[in-house]
Order: structure tokens, then C-alpha cells, then sequence
């Protein structure tokens, strides 16, 4: 197969390196340079790329090593490299860190090594100095490592502490490509799920704009650049992901913003026509439409205006009446009968499953999943198991009997039964991929 572009990935020894600050960074940077940059996510990330988007100016996806196979994860490869000079792929949590199955486990070190882009480490010098070395020869040299091209190092805290670092690094084969002092400019706001979106900061522009200068300044950009690996060309296999309607109505705001550009992209690819509306601005789905998306997002930092916006309340109820409605995560709590906020306020929703979901009760749920649906979801048969993950801090507090997917986790282990159905309208946590 030809080549079509190169690509790299940026991964870290463990979550909270300053990972997502730096490749945010370093992608401006090497756009301002003049090379074409596009963006991609090992892993089932729904706010990273989009501030990928915003750095490069062009769309950014997922590159999930556990939901999509082989021949899937190259072709979603090699659709970023189309018409770039280079793809930065971000890694999730450390670099080995996935499920413990060797095969789509999920980690970003396979992800790298199954595409061929060499990764480009981030590393925490906060409370060490020669052992950030030894820390990257350690994960360079793990078995089955992808290849390492060089490591930046965060968080540098004076003069002294970088020679210290370089000393390190010069009884190792990698090559320390930069050293990134602290520097305020390199953080953003974030919240329980991560960092505040992208499309909700009005500074963002300006804050990419000051970690590419950081970035530019303390790093080698011309040799990172160059240590890109080949991206090989590859068709998309056909996606599985049938849409849930021919005209789809799909809510779209600060509140309702998890959907994965790969899904949108199948559902156009297969005909659907999708229709955006806005919960918050009491906008109901669009009555031309055959179907409803209530996406996963932020619905509890909303609550009282949702529970206001009785357009969008009443006209949903009336659009579930006599077409199919699903809810992911967010939009299943929308769905269901009351949502308590994390002072212990109770809002009303929408009434359509038996649910009640609290905030102030929290828990964090996880992980990759597989469910199998019972029944009939527009999107796949009765019978059929999608590939996806859940991550939420809301608990179920009342509820009936979830009848609508059994359910197991990333390694095949039985999990209860999840969500619910009720007439045409169905509703879960668990976010699909694939």
C-alpha cells in the first residue's frame, strides 16, 4: 500500500504528565510553522479532540484500539493522514495502561505499534531529575514497546534541574527533545469528566496560542516533526453503526456534546441526514425528523434551565409518542423521570424511562463494555453487541428492572444488565463505538 502521510503519538509515563496541555501546544506550534497538522485520541475520548480541532483547524478523531479492529483502526489511521503533513495523535493515561488482554487491549502503546508512529514521551521532572531517564529507558525498552523517537520533559523548575535532566539523558539512546519549564500558560479550566470543553472557553483561542509559544520555545519542533512514521493508505472498512433513523434530530449544545465524529461520519456515509437541535436554547426535535439522539455531555450543570425549557421538554415527549428516541449517559438521565443535582436539588426531566439519577450520590463508573441488546435499537438488532465504554459519577437511585442490553466488560466479564426501554424510547449509559 502507498504511503499517504506520517504520524506520531504523544503518551506519558502516567496520567496528569501535562500530556494533553503539550500535544495541544506542539500541534499550533508545528501549524504555525506551516505544516499541515490534523489530530486523533488513542481511546474513548470525547473532549480531547475537540481541542485537537481547535489547534490545527481541522477535525480530530478516535483511534480506539479495544473497539475497533485491526483493519478498522488503519483505515481511521490513514483517513487523519489524508492531505496532512503529519498526524499528533494524543495517548490515554499511561502508556501500557489498557485492559490486560494483549490483543485490542486498548493502550496507546499498541495502538502506536499497530499503526507504525514511533511515540514521542511526556514526562513529569516534578520531584526528580536524573531518574526521568531512567523512567523513559524503562518504557522504551518494556516488552513490546513501540518505537520510542524522544521524550519532552514538563514541568522543569530551574536552570539546574535541566542540566541535571540532560546529564540523564545522555547515558540513554533517546533524545530529550525538549524541556518545558512550569509555566502558568500551560493549564485550562477542568471539571469531573476533564477539561471544560472546548466549544464552552471563549479564551481558548488565545490559551492554544500561549502553550504553542511555550511549546516552541522549549522544544525541538523541526526534529519532532521529522520523527514522524509512515501512515500506510487503507479503505475504511464498512461500519456496523447503522443509523437510527433516515433524518436524525440530534441534540447538540454545551449540554449535550459526546458524539463521536466516526459515528456521524457512518451515518452520513449510510444516508442519514442529521438534523442538530439545542436542549438550552428550549428547542424541540425537529418534527420533519424519523428519529431522536440525546447524546451523553453536562446535563447536570444545567439542570434548572433544562427543567425550565418546557419547549424542548414537551416537544420531545410529543416526538417519543410515535418515533424512536435514544439517550446516551447525559441524555438517558434527561430521559428519565428526575435528576438531582450535586447540592441535593431534584429537577424533573423528561419522564419517559423509570429512572432517577443523583449527583450528590456519586460514584465513578469506568470502563470499556460490551452490550447486547434485547431488543431492537435502531442502531443494531436484537442480539447484536456493540463495542463502547461508560464514564460517569451520577448513580441510578430508583429504578425498574434494566431490561435493555446484557452487559460485560472490556475482558468478557459479565456485568448486570443495563438501561431501559419503554415504548419507543430507549436509553443507557454505555457509549457506543463500534
Amino acid at each position: 500500500m502507498a504511503a499517504i502521510g506520517r504520524g506520531l503519538m504523544i503518551a506519558a509515563a502516567r496520567s496528569g504528565a501535562g500530556k494533553t496541555m503539550l500535544t495541544i501546544g506542539l500541534q499550533r506550534a508545528l501549524t504555525r510553522s506551516g505544516l499541515i497538522i490534523s489530530g486523533a485520541k488513542a481511546g474513548p475520548d470525547y473532549i480531547d479532540p475537540g481541542f485537537h480541532a481547535v489547534a490545527t483547524g481541522r477535525s480530530s478523531i478516535n483511534l480506539d484500539g479495544f473497539a475497533f479492529d485491526p483493519a478498522t483502526l488503519l483505515a481511521m489511521a490513514a483517513q487523519a493522514a489524508r492531505g496532512t503533513d503529519l498526524v499528533v495523535a494524543e495517548g490515554a493515561m499511561g502508556l501500557y495502561d489498557g485492559l490486560s488482554a494483549d490483543d485490542r487491549g486498548g493502550a496507546s502503546a499498541s495502538v502506536a505499534a499497530a499503526l507504525g508512529w514511533p511515540v514521542i514521551l511526556v514526562l513529569d521532572a516534578a520531584g526528580s531529575a536524573q531518574s526521568v531517564a531512567a523512567v523513559a529507558h524503562g518504557l522504551a525498552n518494556f516488552p513490546g514497546a513501540p518505537a520510542i523517537a524522544g521524550a519532552i520533559v514538563n514541568r522543569v523548575a530551574s536552570p539546574r534541574h535541566r542540566r541535571m535532566i540532560q546529564a540523564g539523558f545522555a547515558r540513554i539512546a533517546i533524545p530529550l527533545l525538549g524541556a518545558v519549564p512550569v509555566d502558568e500558560r500551560l493549564a485550562m479550566p477542568s471539571r469531573h469528566l476533564g477539561l471544560v470543553q472546548a466549544c464552552e472557553d471563549a479564551e481558548l483561542g488565545a490559551r492554544i496560542e500561549a502553550m504553542a509559544d511555550v511549546v516552541a520555545e522549549h522544544c525541538d519542533l523541526a526534529a519532532i516533526a521529522a520523527a514522524g512514521g509512515v501512515t500506510q493508505d487503507a479503505a475504511l472498512p464498512k461500519l456496523r453503526l447503522r443509523p437510527p433513523g433516515q433524518r436524525i434530530a440530534i441534540a447538540r449544545d454545551d449540554a449535550f456534546a459526546f458524539l463521536y465524529p466516526h459515528l456521524v461520519t457512518a451515518w452520513r456515509q449510510a444516508g442519514a441526514e442529521l438534523v442538530w437541535f439545542s436542549p438550552l436554547a428550549d428547542q424541540s426535535p425537529p418534527q420533519e425528523c424519523d428519529a431522536c439522539w440525546l447524546p451523553g455531555g453536562y446535563p447536570e450543570l444545567h439542570l434548572g434551565r433544562l427543567a425550565a425549557n418546557r419547549g424542548f421538554l414537551d416537544g420531545l415527549r410529543n416526538f417519543a409518542a410515535t418515533r424512536p428516541v435514544h439517550g446516551e449517559c447525559g441524555g438517558y438521565m434527561v430521559l428519565g423521570r428526575t435528576l438531582e443535582d450535586a447540592n441535593g436539588q431534584t429537577h424533573a426531566m423528561a419522564g419517559l424511562l423509570p429512572v432517577d439519577t443523583s449527583f450528590a450520590r456519586r460514584k465513578l463508573h469506568l470502563g470499556y463494555r460490551r452490550a447486547t441488546w434485547r431488543r431492537d435499537v435502531g442502531f443494531a438488532r436484537r442480539g447484536e453487541t456493540s463495542w463502547g465504554h461508560e464514564y460517569h459519577h451520577s448513580t441510578l437511585v430508583e429504578t425498574d428492572d434494566a431490561t435493555l442490553a446484557d452487559m460485560a466488560d472490556g475482558e468478557s466479564n459479565p456485568l448486570p444488565p443495563a438501561g431501559h426501554a419503554i415504548g419507543l424510547v430507549t436509553g443507557t449509559y454505555f457509549h457506543t463505538i463500534a
